[in-house]
């Protein structure tokens, strides 16, 4: 009975980002990419149009990547900051830059990666 209750826990566990993102390293990809040029603009037409309000002290949006041993990845998580379209533009943006470009861990691994966010 413990068994699979202890399988299931482990499973959980790989598929949810540490709690403490700052101390994750930073996603190894294999040639420097720049970030997105299209986020700046995102995101500002995002405040302007009212989807999103971002406080002054939001600078950058952090986002959890689980990296196969096969240097895929698995989950992007971004962290919430009140606006789901820029947290989901941002994660795609990383996807992009991530496809076939990753150096792989030696085991499933969860790494940082991080979008300046512009003042409107």
């Amino acid at each position: 009975m413990m068994l699979p209750l202890l399988i299931v826990a482990m499973q959980a566990s790989a598929v949810t980002p540490p709690a403490e993102w700052q101390t994750l390293p930073r996603l190894p990809l294999r040639e420097a990419r720049e970030q997105a040029p299209q986020i700046p603009d995102f995101v500002r037409d995002e405040v302007r149009e009212g989807r999103c309000v971002l406080r002054d002290d939001m600078t950058m949006l952090d986002l959890a990547v689980l990296v196969s041993t096969q240097g895929q990845v698995r989950r992007i998580v971004p962290r919430a900051i009140g606006c789901p379209t820029v947290e989901q533009f941002a994660a795609g943006t990383v996807l992009r830059a991530a496809r076939g470009n990753i150096i792989p861990p030696a085991v499933d691994t969860w790494f940082r990666w991080t979008v300046p966010l512009p003042r409107p």
